[in-house]
């Protein structure tokens, strides 16, 4: 017998964690890396052509698709949003 006025709750997406870049863009195995979701290149080349990486919800497998302030990278349960290093915050002291 269903049990009504419940819904089945769905696993929450991360919220994604700013990570600043100095230019205007970035190719998406570096920013792999700078935003710690992989340990070097050689996994960040594994994990996009295993078509593991999302980049604005959509699988991707170019290594060197370009993204711009705003796009949003997960991998592996983890998100990662490209921020602007002029406009970003750290709330940290120095």
């Amino acid at each position: 017998m269903p049990v009504f006025g419940r819904k089945k709750s769905q696993p929450q997406e991360p919220e994604p964690q700013d990570v600043p870049i100095r230019e205007d863009m970035i190719r998406l195995g570096q920013f792999l890396k700078l935003a710690g979701l992989v340990e070097h290149g050689g996994e960040a080349k594994e994990v996009i052509a295993a078509g593991d990486v999302l980049v604005n919800g959509e699988s991707e497998t170019r290594r060197g698709r370009q993204l711009h302030v705003g796009d949003v990278v997960r991998l592996r349960g983890q998100a990662a949003r490209v921020a602007d290093e002029a406009t970003f915050t750290d709330d940290l002291p120095w």
